[in-house]
């Protein structure tokens, strides 16, 4: 079985054919380990979203992840732009906030 991480980017690339996508595992950052393969951040550019809002690329990336959202992934982080965002970007992709653990005390 292909790991978490190589589902969803197979996926996305049937999916959209981007011209751009990273998948990053942040597992790491959480406490539940670098090995859980729960937590993903995903930066994809396509022509696919022209036209779109922003509320209907998630979803459609969504339905695209469906089974691995449902029994695999704990969070997913979506940044998706059209080829002229991105560009207009400069291909800078938002850092991801460190994560307060849900039974961690805060200070």
């Amino acid at each position: 079985m292909a790991s978490v991480y190589a589902q969803i980017e197979q996926k996305l690339l049937k999916a959209f054919s981007p011209t751009h996508l990273e998948v990053k595992d942040e597992s790491y950052m959480h406490s539940s380990g670098p090995q859980a393969e729960s937590h993903f951040k995903v930066t994809i550019v396509t022509s696919s979203f022209d036209g779109k809002r922003l509320l209907q690329r998630h979803r459609e990336v969504n339905k695209v992840l469906a089974n691995e959202l449902r029994d695999r992934i704990h969070a997913l982080a979506l940044h998706t732009y059209t080829d002229s965002e991105w560009q207009n970007l400069s291909n800078q992709i938002p850092e991801s906030p460190r994560c307060m653990g849900g039974s961690k005390l805060v200070d």
